[in-house]
């Protein structure tokens, strides 16, 4: 009898959640965590509807203010949100700031093309905000409403204006703009995890929404640095890729644009046709590494898509053609492929589609199969034009793809041999790896040591069972000054791409590692950041999907060791130190500051930097793509004058130099 009691409980403690209240008791489920990406990402989302309204031709420009108070305001000068009562019984604003799936994202709304797919951004930023503000321009009037959800045990109240919508009688406010929407919020730190705005990130994004709508001005105020940033690319993605190839030594000085709309067939619906429109620019630098990035109503395709797809294809065909016209490759070669075409090449494909079908969740992928033909055609036409009107510089791009095209054949032995019929066969491990004895990928990590004295040591105090050890003797090859066919003949970079099991560019595949974890453990000194970056390196150019999905740590190593009688104490940083020199303020201690790994016994560095229980890692990750693909050029290319220029600026900043 009791048990049923409890059920009957259970079952009366169920309610509907209604509303906005699902938004605040599951906050993941709309904008991810509620960690720092989190809180972003209720930027984006108001950002984003004002760039709808820039995308649709209604606004020309777009303010972001981060207030001293910590709030944040977005401002445009779009049609602003519509204020009339609407068929569901109250105003359009409200519907907005209030209703989830409720915007003009949905059937023949208001906007043609949208990053959105579901309308429920400013709802949400709403539910989850402890407050929010909304100024509408609209036919002469100045409209305001206001939202507040401090009081979180009344969910029911969530989203609920208390005060409603009502035209304002401010003529220094009205007098502002003709037209328009602006929209103050403060996050609920209740619900979000408390974090300062991290104005280089905000910056970076409205950057990048700049290159990717010309001829929108987008201006980024901090109050709390008293700065204030703006961007305005009359050139669009042209700008972009002159951008990214900065720090790079370009093989031509064109790069190659185009963009055009059609009306295209939407699949399995056979009489309706939508506008879709697709702009695309390329270049070729003298590297080795590709910089390719795909975008769909501004949204970072991060794995591709059709769109992708179409751009690769043509090239490949265009270049075969032209190297076979031209002789500069003959007919019984072998033909140049795509992995040929991507050496050395920056581009950017963006496709405006008013109906998106993405795979997956996180809209990584693009899936509309009728883009395909229409980026390949669009690229064809372009990419041509440019074959026949620039004869000389088509010729220099032509020979560099048939130059990586026989580095691929010269290292494909190589690269062959990263292939094994089982991802466990040891016979054909590397000799230096001391592999753990456990085969499930999900429980197991490699720690890549420096240096054999610490590989030593780590190899002793390891666990075993889930731990393997590869020791890296010195600094590996900079992979992006190197040639393709030195990287996969150096001993280092083979020895890491055959333990981690999953193979390299184009063909990696994140499913096959045969670890979870990739550790990096250098020593906590220059050389041993040095090693770090390199290692960096080589993961994002050649295995960039081991970063995206989370696979690739740092390991922060103790830099003290305070001794005082039989205790101890390691210090992970100079404050620490300071924390536990206090803590013994009044007695006798010894300071150890370690030097490298190597002077740790396998204890220490178990109990230090390898056990789960005590240690501490960082989790390497990529937020913006473009910003990596630019300081890895910068950092690690070949042209020299900047990194010196940078050095000289900032060197009076430096805290930790080795002696």
């Amino acid at each position: 009898m009791a048990e049923d009691k409890k059920q009957d409980t259970d079952y009366n403690e169920i309610r509907e959640l209604e509303g906005l209240e699902p938004v605040r008791v599951r906050p993941g489920m709309y904008i991810g965590d509620t960690n720092t990406k989190g809180l972003h990402h209720m930027v984006w989302e108001i950002v984003d509807n004002s760039i709808d309204e820039a995308m649709a031709g209604f606004a020309t420009r777009i303010i972001v203010t981060i207030t001293k108070q910590g709030s944040i305001v977005v401002d445009d000068d779009g049609r602003g949100i519509p204020t009339k009562v609407q068929a569901s019984g109250v105003t359009g604003v409200e519907m907005a700031l209030c209703k989830l799936h409720a915007g003009g994202k949905f059937g023949d709304g208001a906007y043609k093309v949208s990053g959105g797919l579901h309308g429920v951004g400013a709802s949400v930023v709403n539910a989850l905000s402890e407050w929010m503000k909304a100024w509408v321009w609209r036919e002469g009037k100045l409209f305001y409403i206001a939202f507040d959800n401090k009081d979180i045990y009344h969910l029911p109240h969530v989203g609920h204006p208390i005060q409603a919508l009502s035209e304002l009688d401010d003529a220094t406010k009205l007098a502002e703009k003709e037209h328009g929407t602006t929209i103050e919020f403060m996050p609920d730190f209740s619900i979000m995890e408390k974090g300062d705005w991290e104005a280089d990130t905000i910056a970076a994004r409205l950057k990048q929404l700049a290159y990717l709508n010309k001829g929108i001005r987008i201006v980024l105020i901090n109050q709390i640095a008293d700065t204030k940033e703006e961007w305005f690319f009359e050139g669009g993605l042209k700008q972009y890729v002159q951008d990214i190839n900065k720090d790079k030594e370009v093989l031509i000085p064109t790069i190659v644009y185009g963009e055009h709309e059609a009306e295209l067939k939407a699949p399995n619906e056979s009489n309706k046709k939508y506008g879709v429109k697709a702009e695309i620019a390329f270049q070729y630098n003298k590297g080795y590494t590709p910089s390719v990035y795909s975008f769909c109503n501004n949204i970072n395709t991060t794995e591709g898509g059709t769109h992708e797809e179409g751009f690769k294809l043509a090239l490949v065909r265009l270049i075969n053609k032209f190297a076979l016209d031209k002789k500069i490759m003959k007919e019984v070669d072998d033909k140049i492929t795509k992995d040929d075409i991507l050496e050395g090449l920056t581009a950017i494909i963006s496709i405006k589609h008013p109906n998106p079908q993405y795979k997956g969740q996180t809209k990584g992928e693009l899936g509309n199969s009728e883009v395909r033909p229409f980026t390949n055609d669009v690229t064809s036409e372009i990419f041509e034009k440019f074959l026949l009107e620039n004869p000389d510089e088509a010729i220099i791009v032509i020979k560099k793809v048939v130059y990586a095209k026989e580095a691929r054949i010269k290292s494909q032995e190589v690269r062959e041999a990263t292939r094994r019929k089982s991802p466990f066969d040891s016979a054909s491990m590397p000799g230096k790896l001391t592999d753990c004895s456990c085969k499930d990928p999900s429980i197991c990590e490699m720690y890549l040591v420096e240096g054999d004295s610490a590989g030593g040591s780590a190899k002793m105090g390891r666990d075993s069972v889930f731990q393997a050890i590869l020791p890296l003797r010195g600094k590996i090859i900079n992979v992006e000054k190197a040639k393709t066919e030195r990287i996969f003949a150096n001993e280092e970079i083979m020895a890491m791409i055959t333990a981690i099991g999953a193979n390299v560019s184009l063909e990696f595949d994140v499913t096959k590692i045969r670890y979870d974890k990739v550790i990096i453990m250098t020593d906590a000194d220059v050389d041993g950041a040095h090693i770090r970056i390199l290692l960096l390196t080589f993961f994002f150019r050649y295995m960039k999907p081991l970063i995206e999905h989370g696979h690739v740590y740092a390991a922060v190593p103790p830099l003290y060791k305070l001794f005082c009688g039989k205790q101890c104490r390691y210090s992970y940083s100079d404050a620490e130190l300071e924390e536990h020199k206090a803590e013994f303020a009044n007695q006798k201690y010894v300071i150890q500051r370690y030097k490298g790994l190597g002077e740790m016994d396998p204890e220490q560095l178990w109990e230090t930097t390898m056990s789960p229980a005590t240690r501490m890692l960082k989790r390497i990750t990529i937020e913006d793509a473009v910003m990596a693909d630019q300081q890895f050029s910068f950092l690690m290319g070949d042209d020299v004058a900047p990194r010196k220029d940078f050095i000289a600026k900032n060197a009076k900043f430096v805290k930790n130099l080795d002696i």
